[in-house]
C-alpha cells in the first residue's frame, strides 16, 4: 500500500495550501469580512473566487472539459483538507456543500441537456444550489420511506405538494434537486427532480435559526403548493429517487469528512502555536505531560480519520460504493473535529473561548457534524448490518 500522492495531486495540494495562507487566513482576521451569519461576505467571496479561478484551483471535483480540475476522489481528499484549513476555503474554490454534492451527482447521472441547463451554471459559479429531502416529523428524516411530499403526474409533468425543512443553502439557491414520493413502493416510491427558484408554486416559510455559524442561504423550511415540474426535469427514471439520493450522499458524506479534517488540523495548529510560547509556573505549556497527552491523542485521532477517508476515497475511485468505509469515516471524523476544536479551546484557555481566535467558530460548527448527512447512530447501524452479514470478512484486504 503506497500512500504517496501522485506528483500532480501533490502539486495541487501545495497550491491550495499556499492560496489559503496568502489570501484567506488574513481575511478571516478582519471582522468586516463576515456577513450577518458569520460567513464570508458575498462581495468579498466573488473577489476570492476570481483569484481562485485565475490560480487554476476552481472546482477541483469537476471535469476539465466543464471548467474544473478533474481530480479523482483521492485527489479531492488531499485538496479539500487543505481548502478547509480556512473557514472560507471550500466556498472560495467551489467545493462547499451543498453545491459540491449537487455537482457531483448531476455530473454522474444527468443527461447532456440536464447538465447544460442545471449543472454548468453551478460549476461556473453563476448560481448556487440546494438538495430538498428532509421533512418535519412525521415525514422523512433518516428514513426516506417516510416521505410525505408528493409528486403527482399531470399530463407531461408533475405537481409537487408538501413541506421540507433544514434545506441548506435554500436562501440563495437558484437550482434545486427535489426528492418526492411518486408511489407507495418502499424501494421505488421516490423520484428526483430539478426545479428553478423562479418557478411558482413554492415558497420559503422561514430561515431556521441555528447554533451557527451558517452556510450562505442558511437552513430553510420550504412549502410546496402546486409547483409544476416538466417531466424533462426528472432525474433518472421514475422510482429512482432513492438511488439518486444514495449516489449523491455517498460521496457527499466523504467530502464533508475531507473538509472537516482541514478544520481539525487548523484547530490543533492554533493550540500548538499557543502552548509552544505560553509560559506558566516556570515552563512552557508544551513541556507539560498533561498537555502532551491532549495534543498526542487529538493528533492520533486526526490521522485515523485521514486514513479512513483515504481508504474510502480509493475504493470510490475503483468504482466501489464504499458504504461501510464511508460510514466509518463519517463517524470518526465527525468525532475528531469536535475533539480537536474542544482540545484546542481547552489548551488556549479563555483565549480559545473568545472570538480572538477562530476556535469558537469551529467548535459551534463542529456540533452539526454528528447530525448532517446521517446521524452517527444511523451510520453505526449501517456498520452493524455489514458486520452481521460479513462477520470475519468485515475486515478484509482488497
Amino acid at each position: 500500500m503506497d500512500f504517496t500522492l501522485p506528483p500532480h495531486i501533490e502539486d495541487y495540494r501545495k497550491r491550495y495550501r499556499a492560496f489559503v495562507a496568502e489570501h484567506l487566513l488574513p481575511l478571516e482576521q478582519d471582522p468586516s469580512a463576515y456577513d450577518d451569519h458569520e460567513n464570508i461576505r458575498l462581495d468579498l467571496l466573488e473577489k476570492m473566487r476570481v483569484k481562485a479561478k485565475a490560480a487554476g484551483l476552481w472546482a477541483p471535483q469537476m471535469p476539465k472539459a466543464r471548467g474544473g480540475q478533474g481530480l479523482n476522489v483521492v485527489g479531492m481528499a488531499a485538496c479539500y483538507e487543505e481548502a478547509n484549513y480556512s473557514i472560507f476555503g471550500p466556498v472560495t474554490f467551489n467545493c462547499a456543500a451543498p453545491d459540491d454534492g449537487d455537482m457531483i451527482v448531476l455530473n454522474k447521472i444527468g443527461t447532456e441537456e440536464q447538465k447544460k441547463r442545471w449543472l454548468q451554471p453551478i460549476i461556473d459559479g453563476k448560481v448556487r444550489s440546494a438538495i430538498v429531502m428532509t421533512e418535519p416529523a412525521p415525514g422523512a428524516g433518516s428514513d426516506p420511506a417516510m416521505m410525505l411530499t408528493t409528486a403527482e403526474k399531470k399530463a407531461d409533468g408533475w405537481v409537487i405538494r408538501g413541506r421540507k425543512w433544514f434545506i441548506t443553502g435554500a436562501g440563495v439557491a437558484q437550482h434545486f434537486i427535489l426528492v418526492a414520493k411518486t408511489s407507495d413502493d418502499k424501494r421505488k416510491g421516490l423520484t428526483a427532480f430539478m426545479f428553478d427558484r423562479d418557478q411558482p408554486g413554492w415558497r420559503i416559510v422561514r430561515r431556521i435559526p441555528i447554533m451557527g455559524p451558517e452556510e450562505h442561504g442558511g437552513h430553510c423550511e420550504l412549502e410546496f403548493d402546486g409547483l409544476e415540474i416538466p417531466d424533462e426535469n426528472r432525474l433518472m427514471n421514475v422510482g429512482d429517487g432513492l438511488k439518486v439520493a444514495q449516489i449523491r450522499l455517498g460521496t457527499a458524506r466523504l467530502t464533508h469528512c475531507m473538509r472537516w479534517l482541514g478544520l481539525a488540523r487548523r484547530s490543533m495548529d492554533i493550540a500548538a502555536e499557543y502552548v509552544a510560547r505560553r509560559d506558566a509556573h516556570g515552563s512552557k505549556l508544551a513541556e507539560r505531560e498533561s498537555v502532551q497527552w491532549l495534543l498526542g491523542e487529538a493528533a492520533m485521532q486526526i490521522e485515523i480519520g485521514r486514513l479512513l477517508v483515504m481508504r474510502a476515497a480509493a475504493k470510490l475511485d475503483r468504482g466501489d460504493f464504499a458504504r461501510k468505509e464511508i460510514s466509518a469515516a463519517k463517524i470518526a471524523v465527525a468525532d475528531v473535529l469536535h475533539k480537536a476544536a474542544d482540545t484546542a479551546i481547552q489548551l488556549n484557555g479563555a483565549r480559545g473561548y473568545s472570538k480572538d481566535t477562530i476556535l469558537e467558530w469551529i467548535y459551534r460548527y463542529a456540533r452539526q457534524a454528528r447530525l448532517v448527512d446521517g446521524a452517527s447512530e444511523v451510520h453505526r447501524m449501517v456498520l452493524a448490518r455489514f458486520y452481521m452479514q460479513e462477520r470475519n470478512d468485515f475486515w478484509s484486504w482488497e
